[in-house]
């Protein structure tokens, strides 16, 4: 690729840029369950920046160009709940994903006391299972939403420090 791919917080500015992202991304995504009402693919420009604005959103850059983002939020429990991973389809299988998986946990645990992290997917999204896998990610429930559909509700608890 010839430059090294960056990692840092969203502005408003990248909210037009993540917007495109997401919805290249999770194009695959809506043919996968033949579903294109998906909500990675039917947000306004107005809740994208309503999201930066309350939320940790991260976004990847390779130079000017975001090419990967993701989201995440505590809830009053002290679950980081971490959505919408996205990396570019000409970059996949590079370990981006799992460096952006790294970094708003990172930020998460950093700004907010943080038991366990929680994420979805759909249950034919594999790619996406087999990378939570490979993060400490367990799946701990499955929701029937339709015949294609099922979502995979998986967690992972914060790893705990043995130095005092």
């Amino acid at each position: 690729m010839g430059m090294s791919v960056s990692i840092s917080a969203a502005t408003e500015q990248d909210a037009e840029q993540i917007l495109k992202l997401q919805y290249l991304g999770y194009q695959s995504e809506a043919e996968l369950y033949s579903d294109w009402s998906i909500d990675p693919l039917t947000q306004t420009l107005d809740s994208m920046r309503e999201e930066i604005a309350e939320r940790h959103v991260l976004v990847a850059r390779l130079g000017d160009e975001v090419v990967g983002t993701v989201r995440g939020w505590v809830d009053e429990q002290g679950v980081g709940h971490i959505g919408r991973l996205v990396v570019h389809p000409r970059i996949q299988r590079h370990g981006l994903g799992r460096r952006l998986l790294d970094a708003v946990e990172g930020r998460l645990t950093a700004e907010h006391a943080v038991s366990a992290f929680a994420l979805f997917t759909g249950h034919r999204s594999l790619a996406n299972l087999r990378l939570y896998a490979r993060q400490g990610y367990r799946q701990t429930a499955v929701r029937e939403v339709s015949r294609r559909l099922s979502i995979v509700t998986l967690e992972k608890p914060v790893a705990t420090s043995l130095a005092a």
